[in-house]
């Protein structure tokens, strides 16, 4: 079993969070969400790993090596982003010899048992109800579980269930037949190629998919989205910080994850707040948060603030959305 873990795209409604940072690499409860993802598939069983980058890519590359250094993982990268579709056409020659593969986008975590998606008999497709469908890759079914249209973006949805990004593939040759009718015919959908429009003709073409419906679903892609996963995760066992050493002058409520190597005195850091490694605190309230390695802040109020690395911010009582490598100043002196 190969995986394959689209991670190409730009993280445009996280900017300017994501100009110099991934989205796979933003932490969430202590823990980046590409590790959420290949932790999940190594303990579904899978081996090998081929990651399709493009914007940043080097960093999501350089982690992975670094994080696990035994890992089988080949990195392809998409140059133009064209679609979920095209990712995959580009990495094809990768995978064409796997007799199955599974797919899951790297900027999502899921709540779900993906052993029972790795191993399923079928084709496979995870699925969640969703409010407002139209955002999304969406599945129409016959009867309660027969697939029987799979539309990307519906203006006029015809139904709720939306494909959450992780996908089981049994017929590797036909979603490569497919991918490639798309492409040499310039078959898009809103200018790019989704790996729905793939998916549709593999059902076409008689392709029977199961359904698997997931507990929680989690899209990474928007701040709210992001500090509310990042609180959910910290409540659960074995994520949030428990030894942490004493703080000069500072209270700690839990949950919060605190990196390694931080100083923090006179301040109070919590509840939901994760603050990464090498990062400097003082007189500083902080709440529901996300904070980024090698970061300072001081004399400054916090909530529901997402916040990257190499950040200076002083003197501030603001709700803020901050990118890397950013210095902010807004004290009287």
């Amino acid at each position: 079993m190969k995986a394959v873990i689209p991670v190409a795209g730009a993280g445009k409604r996280l900017r300017p969070l994501t100009y110099t940072q991934p989205k796979p690499l933003i932490p969430v409860a202590g823990k980046p969400i590409i590790s959420f993802i290949v932790d999940q598939l190594l303990g579904a069983g899978v081996e090998e790993f081929i990651f399709i980058v493009g914007y940043l890519g080097e960093k999501i590359e350089s982690y992975i090596q670094d994080k696990y250094p035994d890992l089988k993982a080949t990195f392809v990268t998409q140059t133009d982003r064209l679609g979920s579709g095209h990712a995959l056409w580009i990495a094809r020659e990768h995978f064409a010899d796997a007799e199955e593969i599974i797919i899951f986008f790297g900027d999502v975590i899921i709540d779900a048992k993906i052993e029972e998606i790795v191993h399923n008999q079928h084709s496979c497709l995870a699925v969640k109800k969703v409010a407002d469908p139209r955002q999304f890759g969406v599945v129409e079914l016959r009867g309660s579980q027969k697939v029987h249209r799979l539309v990307e973006k519906p203006r006029i949805p015809r139904s709720d269930l939306a494909m959450v990004g992780i996908y089981k593939i049994k017929e590797v040759p036909l979603l490569i037949d497919a991918l490639s009718f798309n492409i040499s015919r310039e078959i898009k959908t809103n200018e790019q190629f989704p790996l729905t429009d793939a998916l549709m003709r593999m059902l076409e073409k008689d392709v029977h998919f199961d359904i698997y419906p997931v507990d929680n679903w989690f899209d990474c892609g928007q701040r709210e989205v992001l500090l509310e996963t990042n609180a959910i995760f910290l409540d659960r066992e074995g994520f949030a910080s428990e030894d942490i050493p004493n703080l000069e002058n500072s209270i700690i409520i839990h949950p919060v994850s605190i990196g390694k190597d931080c100083r923090i005195s006179n301040s109070i850091i919590g509840p939901h707040v994760t603050v990464g490694s090498n990062v400097m605190i003082n007189n500083a309230i902080l709440k529901e948060s996300i904070i980024g390695n090698y970061t300072s802040i001081k004399e400054v109020i916090l909530q529901r603030s997402v916040v990257g690395n190499d950040t200076s911010i002083t003197g501030l009582r603001q709700s803020l959305n901050i990118g890397d490598n950013t210095e902010i100043d807004f004290s009287n002196g």
